[in-house]
């Protein structure tokens, strides 16, 4: 089962859509799914964009955007030295 991020069930999606086609008709629902669809286009382009200049701004001016791999740096070390501490040491049930 397909969950969307609003948490709609596949029954409430349904209700939805013959709503829309009772409102609109059969024959309007295809154009405004390709309107839906483009404007969602625009918007996820604007937002890459936006993303873009960010990350540009923030290399120009020295600032580390990859906050993550130093995490992932740190968690490892900890795994490294919980193991060297614990050495061969097996859980046993």
């Amino acid at each position: 089962m397909v969950t969307l991020p609003l948490f709609i069930s596949g029954t409430e999606i349904a209700f939805i859509i013959f709503i829309v086609i009772m409102v609109f008709g059969a024959d309007k629902v295809p154009e405004i799914a390709r309107g839906l669809g483009k404007g969602m286009r625009t918007l996820k382009d604007a937002t890459n964009d936006i993303k873009t200049e960010i990350t540009k701004s923030a290399e120009k001016q020295g600032i580390d955007i990859d906050v993550t791999k130093d995490i992932k740096k740190e968690i490892d070390k900890a795994k490294e030295d919980i193991n060297d501490i614990t050495g061969p040491i097996k859980r046993q049930l």
